[in-house]
């Protein structure tokens, strides 16, 4: 039976007191759990009956760490009270400096919170393969229940600044080697090994060590300070916009010129100021979003269960196609991959081999599991063998009527209930389907390039798709590891067409004077991995130049039509795809911006003649930031206010997993609103002004800014769900 949610205490016969957390699925630290903890060991402490105390979780885990739910209510209301007391009154004074021997019993995971309360207890035995770490940075926050302090003391600083910062975590064998594990035993001997070791020290026969009054790890303080030297570099490096790795280098400083306990004291205030950072803010928003992902009304909650897909077929096995392929074998489906030709098919399953072959040499993947996911892969040249596949997922160039005949084809060859799906990124659902009669089994399944790397899967439904499609496609998006954001169908569905700004604004700043290669870096130092030049170079240009008129068709009335695409072409770069674009590409060095091509920019701006006077105009860096990422915003409205995703947060994940907005400014909505939507308003107002309709505030904007209100809050407005 199900054990309730709290702290137990029992006593054995031995004297020993084993309390144990309960708490599915992972024994996190909620408040309740805290306050149990609390108890049980004041309790324990004051009886005469227990001379030793073990700490466990129950169901095979220790515990995952404090529960981040705490942060979400911390944010929302900004009172810091509701924050438990926890490293002080529970973690030193109850446990560390109990006069009675702690053990942690640890199976399973110890992770932050969980793994601080293991450090603060007399010694650690644990069963095989459970996984340590202190992965708060993740979170904009650091160690709050002293890990700080007591991971340096029992592995050394080097390794503990490395597990901290980069949010590294080791198995309990490792752990035993570095001295964080005391013991390693078969999880079926954790409990008896765990009182035995208790009793030991309790009698004498074992030390008893306090983690936070320990230096035999730490060095001498001029090897401290070199190592901090080290880290400090290492945070500028990894993490160049946030607060929260200087900060804990600053904590773990303290803590070796002044003591552990005054680390313990510092620790606890500056977590507290990095708690309600907008880098903490924005991380945690970004953790709850994607979870809020997996909730689709009217699909999810509706009693219906996914269908099994086991087989599934694939048409095209060019870049998306052959990602695509690779991200199913590797979860264990079997792939049909058809291709016009045999020339085309052979480059296709090499393609596939290669990304596997590419896994393997990262380390990311063993040889026999490469093989494995090899063996489900078969190629074919027409549809005889897709009458019993699950699904087909179509990933053709994109031909309005290539996909119809594609599409009509399909309805005939494969089952009725298989579920036929598009993977294209510009061509309305409606008009793929329009010669079928299946249309509740068609849908968008718009991968991200590369498909085996990169985590977002848009989800597109017609008003047409079936709740049971959607279902199943979800449930696949989960198996082969991607986040599935469900969206409306509209041309660049969520992300791309959020995103369709993006180049077009850096374009119109190219062609009103500004440096391109300036416009890059100050995009990549606000937090993007690319600056919108080198964006399209990787993309290539050739599709950017078919991609326009898809677009200006529909959003025509808000473009800035630059010729700077069409003149690289002519110019023979197409991008990293044949080594030039604005930058030249070589094998195994680095993009390097090519001054050459500003002959071409020259002849771009000439052609354009938008320059105020014929002279460049000047901008600050916070001045490109907004000229750039404010338009993306404004579009941002408009697919809120048409509905096109369920809620606001959606659109965040998808921007952070799509196009690698910063994780640390929340997604792109969340942004504008910690930015002001009156400030955004008030700018893109000004700026359409000086430039033009493309800067024109949308509705949804010019209405929240001037109400007050939040972008992301939810509105009753037009769905295209």
């Amino acid at each position: 039976m199900a054990k309730k949610i709290g702290v137990t205490m029992e006593i054995g016969n031995d004297g020993v007191a084993v309390i144990t957390i309960t708490n599915p699925p992972v024994n996190s630290l909620a408040s309740p759990i805290i306050a149990g903890l609390k108890e049980k060991f004041q309790d324990a402490n004051q009886r005469n009956d227990v001379k030793a105390i073990v700490l466990t979780g129950n169901n095979g885990r220790f515990s995952g760490g404090f529960d981040i739910n705490v942060f979400q209510q911390v944010h929302k209301t900004g009172d810091l009270s509701l924050m438990p007391e926890v490293s002080v009154e529970l973690v030193c004074n109850l446990m560390e400096d109990s006069r009675k021997p702690v053990v942690a019993a640890v199976e399973g995971l110890a992770l932050g919170g969980g793994l601080e309360l293991a450090m603060a207890c007399h010694a650690r035995v644990a069963a095989p393969k459970a996984q340590l770490g202190l992965p708060e940075l993740t979170l904009g926050v650091i160690p709050g229940f002293g890990g700080t302090q007591r991971l340096p003391r029992l592995v050394g600083l080097a390794k503990a600044t490395d597990m901290i910062l980069l949010s590294n975590s080791i198995s309990s064998e490792e752990g035993h080697k570095l001295g964080l594990v005391d013991a390693l035993v078969p999880p079926g001997d954790l409990l008896s090994a765990s009182r035995k070791w208790a009793l030991d020290i309790a009698d004498g026969r074992k030390p008893f060590l306090r983690s936070l009054h320990r230096t035999d790890r730490i060095g001498s303080l001029s090897e401290a300070r070199a190592i901090l030297k080290n880290s400090r570099q290492l945070a500028k490096k990894i993490a160049p916009n946030m607060p929260q790795h200087h900060a804990c280098i600053e904590v773990i400083e303290e803590g070796i010129v002044h003591g552990g306990y005054s680390g313990v004291l510092k620790e606890a205030e500056v977590f507290k100021q990095l708690v309600l950072s907008d880098t903490a803010k924005g991380l945690v928003h970004v953790f709850f979003a994607q979870r809020a992902t997996s909730k689709v009304p009217n699909i999810t909650d509706v009693g219906l269960k996914p269908r099994p897909i086991k087989k599934v077929a694939i048409i095209g096995g060019g870049l998306m196609g052959s990602g695509i392929a690779t991200a199913l074998l590797l979860s264990n489906i079997r792939v049909l991959l058809k291709e016009i030709n045999t020339e085309y098919l052979m480059k296709g399953i090499k393609s596939v081999e290669a990304n596997i072959k590419g896994l393997v040499s990262r380390g990311k993947l063993t040889q026999d599991k490469a093989g494995k996911a090899l063996s489900l892969l078969k190629g074919v040249l027409d549809y005889t063998e897709f009458k019993d596949v699950d699904m087909v997922i179509e990933a053709v160039i994109e031909n309005i009527q290539l996909k119809q005949n594609i599409f009509k084809e399909l309805e005939k060859v494969c089952s009725p209930h298989c579920i036929l799906a598009s993977n294209t990124s510009t061509i309305d659902l409606d008009v793929i389907g329009e010669k079928t009669n299946s249309k509740d089994r068609i849908v968008g399944a718009h991968f991200f390039s590369p498909a085996h790397l990169m985590t977002l899967l848009e989800i597109v439904r017609s008003k047409n798709t079936s709740a049971q499609v959607i279902l199943d496609l979800m449930a696949v998006g989960k198996a082969i590891k991607k986040v599935p954001v469900v969206v409306g169908n509209c041309i660049g569905f969520a992300v791309n067409r959020t995103f369709f700004p993006y180049a077009q604004a850096a374009h119109m700043l190219a062609n009103l004077g500004v440096d391109l290669f300036r416009i890059d870096s100050v995009i990549t130092s606000f937090g993007l991995p690319l600056g919108p030049f080198q964006l399209g170079d990787l993309a290539g240009h050739g599709i950017g130049l078919a991609v326009g008129p898809i677009y200006a068709k529909v959003y025509g009335d808000r473009m800035f039509k630059s010729p700077l695409t069409e003149l690289l072409l002519k110019s023979g770069r197409n991008g990293k795809i044949n080594g030039r674009g604005f930058y030249i590409y070589e094998k195994g060095s680095k993009p390097k911006p090519d001054p050459s091509v500003l002959s071409v920019v020259e002849e771009s701006r000439k052609l354009t003649n938008i320059m105020p006077g014929g002279k460049p105009i000047s901008v600050s860096d916070k001045d490109i930031v907004e000229m750039i990422l404010f338009p993306v915003v404004n579009e941002a409205c408009r697919v809120l206010d048409e509905g096109v995703v369920i809620r606001a947060s959606d659109l965040d994940i998808a921007s952070v997993l799509g196009m690698s907005f910063p994780s640390y400014r929340g997604g792109i909505v969340f942004w504008a609103d910690m930015v002001g939507p009156k400030y955004i308003y008030e700018r893109l107002k000004r700026l359409s002004e000086m430039y033009g309709g493309f800067f024109k505030p949308s509705r949804y904007l010019e209405e929240r800014a001037m109400k007050g209100m939040r972008l992301s809050e939810s509105q009753s407005s037009r769905s295209r769900m």
